[in-house]
């Protein structure tokens, strides 16, 4: 049986290696994860969330290049790679658009970048203690409204779309496979009663039990979080069900019962591994729907607050730049957006046509 079981799920693979659209997806994915995992480091702002705020260079256009003044911290915090790594710079430097500079005795003059024609204003600073350098500094995709990397907000805001999908899909499955397989395995009066649940908690419309549960549990990164998953198992659960139902009158599960296996072990460690096909699409598709919640939820300003970086926010604060000749400042993260529910979606089309026993 084990062997078998290896050799269909080889066969499954090596289906899924050969359709073009779901490997390249695939790969999408992964690169999107890998941005994720590794973004204060790769970001070019590794301050935490990306705030490093410059109002006078805002809304500036991608490539932008100005000449910045850095003040590096008087005092560096002790703090380790881990917490670089995944929660940026606790005293990062503070950085000073300029469009002058002189040093004389101990002292930096410098007059502050200014757009339009415009004179920045003049100060004077005591570099007698404080480390600083000069460079230009080129902003790729440009500024957001607040005079923020925006490359460094698209690239820390990967966090936030990519982690909601693993979160919201192992809550629907933990929630989505326990009552689908009560429901489906014991019947009677049980399935009734979960199935009552599920019909009441299909009805109401997805975004509107996402806002209520969010406003329940608050604002917040992981209130979001747990309040997609809470919303997305009722699939799950009547797909669980509706094979189950099936399973539980073949051979293997009736010999199981004939050896004295419990209930448990026969739904857990016989049923569920031989009806995983269609769950793993259903989360594929889970997985897309959860990254559009989210990113409705922080535009509607209800999911991840500010300063946190948010493509759903980003598209938020920046939508009427679409009509005010700047429509990047939108069109980056919303391209970000479809971008990964497309390479998720076809990732759930492509494992489709690899688990389909009947091709």
């Amino acid at each position: 049986m084990t062997h078998k079981s290896r050799s269909l799920s080889l066969i499954a693979l090596q289906k899924f290696k050969t359709n073009f659209w779901g490997v390249f997806s695939f790969g999408i994915v992964a690169l999107i994860g890998f941005t994720a995992i590794f973004a204060y480091v790769l970001a070019p702002d590794k301050s935490e969330n990306a705030n490093q705020i410059q109002l006078s260079i805002h809304s500036k256009p991608p490539g932008f290049e100005v000449k910045v003044l850095e003040l590096m911290p008087v005092k560096s915090t002790h703090q380790s790679f881990f917490s670089k790594w995944f929660f940026g710079q606790e005293n990062p430097s503070t950085f000073v658009a300029i469009s002058d500079f002189k040093e004389k005795n101990n002292t930096v003059t410098y007059t502050e970048y200014a757009s339009d024609g415009l004179i920045g204003q003049s100060k004077s600073l005591n570099i007698s203690n404080q480390p600083y350098k000069t460079y230009n500094k080129t902003f790729l995709l440009g500024t957001d409204k607040y005079g923020r990397d925006l490359l460094s907000r698209v690239i820390i805001g990967s966090r936030i779309s990519f982690s909601i999908g693993f979160v919201a899909v192992f809550i629907s499955l933990l929630i989505g496979l326990s009552l689908g397989s009560i429901a489906g395995y014991f019947g009677g009066k049980i399935d009734a009663f979960i199935m009552w649940v599920i019909n009441i908690t299909w009805s109401i419309p997805t975004l509107l039990l996402v806002i209520a549960i969010t406003l329940a549990l608050g604002k917040g990164f992981w209130q979001v979080f747990i309040a997609v998953g809470l919303t997305m198992w009722v699939e799950v659960a009547r797909v669980v069900r509706g094979q189950i139902i099936s399973a539980k009158e073949l051979q293997y599960v009736t010999a199981a019962r004939a050896l004295g296996f419990n209930n448990f072990r026969i739904i857990t460690k016989h049923i569920l591994p031989n009806i995983m096909a269609p769950v793993i699409v259903i989360c594929a598709a889970n997985f897309a729907a959860a990254i559009l919640i989210e990113s409705g939820l922080s535009f509607l300003g209800i999911g991840a607050q500010p300063p946190m970086a948010s493509w759903g926010a980003m598209i938020k604060d920046h939508y009427n730049y679409i009509i005010l000749g700047k429509p990047y400042l939108a069109l980056v993260p919303g391209f970000c957006i479809m971008i990964l529910v497309m390479a998720f979606m076809l990732i759930g089309n492509a494992l489709r046509d690899a688990l389909d026993v009947k091709t």
